[in-house]
């Protein structure tokens, strides 16, 4: 073998490698996927109700595997832009497809079928995030 071919032998190995442990890396994904829903309660809507809602929303991540977070909370904003949102819920999932399956999900008919006549007005938004 040759010099050169020696040479470009080891430059291509030595390029080459760091760029199969960066596919590899690459094909782990970096983002998640958010799900992010907020309630704005009827007026007619009790303290009971709300907390019922709030406790059905939280048994959904041992109801369902896709999803690998749960968040939520009540809105403490000094800023009184909220136009009576009171609730929010933050929903993550890897993928789209994990989405998709918790959205067709039984638990989250039977959750959507406690909150449909509590709630006066939903906002829902799906982002990607980092990780």
């Amino acid at each position: 073998m040759s010099r050169t071919t020696l040479a470009l032998a080891l430059f291509a190995m030595s390029t080459l490698s760091p760029l199969s442990s960066l596919s590899s890396a690459a094909d782990a994904p970096t983002k998640v996927l958010r799900h992010v829903v907020m309630y704005k309660f009827k007026d007619t809507a009790t303290a009971e109700q709300v907390r019922e809602v709030v406790a059905a929303f939280a048994g959904l991540p041992k109801e369902i595997d896709g999803i690998i977070g749960y968040e939520a909370g009540t809105n403490v904003s000094q800023e009184g832009k909220s136009e009576g949102y009171t609730h929010v819920f933050v929903v993550t999932f890897q993928t789209e497809a994990s989405r998709d399956a918790y959205l067709k999900h039984p638990a989250h008919d039977a959750y959507v079928q406690v909150v449909k006549d509590k709630r006066e007005k939903v906002i829902v938004f799906d982002y990607w995030a980092e990780k």
